[in-house]
């Protein structure tokens, strides 16, 4: 039985509500920092703003369980000890909450194969795979629960995760004409400018936390490594130092990574440097300033995982008392019968 007041309750408040995920696949790196973890940091709003780890997502391909584990913990170390604030958000693991996949299915239920066979994603990793898993296929609407389960007005999604959100709100709105007003249709938000950091080794291709690169910046690295990678970052022919993405994206992106640790204008920063071993010295003081306080209270928490997993129980517990509320109503809607 739906509470009394519960879905309708939520409501209310759903246009502010912001929902944001990590995959617990690869390592966090520099680029995620800037285009989802300090955006969300600086804009948590007491149970408005939605912090999970993702790890059901990260079973869509092959994986090792233990390595699943042990990332999922480190992911959730990373992001509290990066600023996400269990009081000012609800902090949660994607698995702990049941309602994730029990929507998951309801969902598939209003779906039609042709829309999640089109994802773009689902054809770049099935194409040179001999063995391609339905959660692959079917990941997209798991993501629509995700953000659904929570009533979520916004999510902020980069340009290779656009499709999927138009896919929840196909979903949700096909969903609430044919049942009934359920859910929220939420609308993307733009990353900053600064999602767009690219990798080192090669700078036209952005950095990634699954692929193994020299060129990324990873939010544990040691101060010693991170100079290093930066140090050995490609630039491009000649010695002119200018903010010209299009015809020197080395440089470029050098310039993009100094301007979103210090806070200065890309071009402005060209200016201050005379040669290409100059400027990446400057760069590498300013990621290791960066990110020193996240790697110093990542050291900290993880001599304490307990108190990482209260964190994450009490998480939950917060998190079902919305989601029960919508799938409740959502189980109602599409026709079950209540227990």
């Amino acid at each position: 039985m739906v509470r009394p007041g519960g879905p309708h309750r939520e409501r209310q408040n759903i246009m502010s509500r912001r929902i944001t995920g990590f995959t617990p696949s690869g390592e966090l790196h520099l680029g995620n920092y800037f285009g989802a973890i300090k955006p969300l940091v600086d804009q948590q709003v007491p149970d408005r703003s939605i912090v999970f780890v993702s790890d059901l997502h990260a079973l869509t391909l092959e994986h090792d369980p233990a390595e699943v584990r042990r990332r999922t913990l480190e992911f959730a170390t990373v992001l509290l000890a990066a600023g996400a604030d269990p009081a000012r958000s609800i902090f949660l693991v994607q698995s702990h909450v049941p309602e994730h996949t029990e929507l998951h299915y309801l969902l598939e239920s209003a779906t039609g194969y042709g829309e999640v066979r089109r994802m773009i994603q689902f054809k770049e990793k099935s194409r040179d795979s001999d063995r391609v898993r339905v959660s692959l296929l079917t990941y997209p609407v798991l993501m629509a629960a995700d953000i659904l389960l929570y009533h979520a007005g916004e999510v902020p999604v980069g340009a290779d995760q656009r499709q999927h959100v138009e896919l929840a709100r196909d979903i949700a709105t096909r969903f609430n004409a044919a049942y009934g007003p359920v859910f929220t249709v939420p609308h993307m938000v733009n990353p900053p400018v600064a999602a767009r950091i690219m990798d080192l080794s090669r700078p036209t291709a952005k950095m990634s936390k699954s692929t193994s690169s020299g060129g990324t910046l990873r939010l544990l690295d040691s101060p010693d490594t991170l100079r290093r990678t930066v140090m050995r970052a490609v630039t491009d022919p000649g010695s002119a130092i200018e903010y010209d993405p299009g015809n020197r994206p080395g440089i470029a992106n050098l310039l993009t990574i100094l301007a979103a640790c210090t806070g200065e204008d890309p071009v402005d920063a060209a200016t201050r440097f005379s040669g290409y071993a100059q400027l990446k010295h400057a760069v590498a003081d300013a990621v290791i300033a960066t990110t020193d306080p996240i790697r110093h209270h990542y050291a900290e928490l993880s001599h304490d995982p307990e108190s990482v997993r209260k964190i994450l129980r009490d998480g939950v517990i917060r998190a079902r008392l919305i989601a029960s509320d919508t799938v409740s109503a959502a189980k109602q809607a599409i026709g079950l019968l209540p227990a």
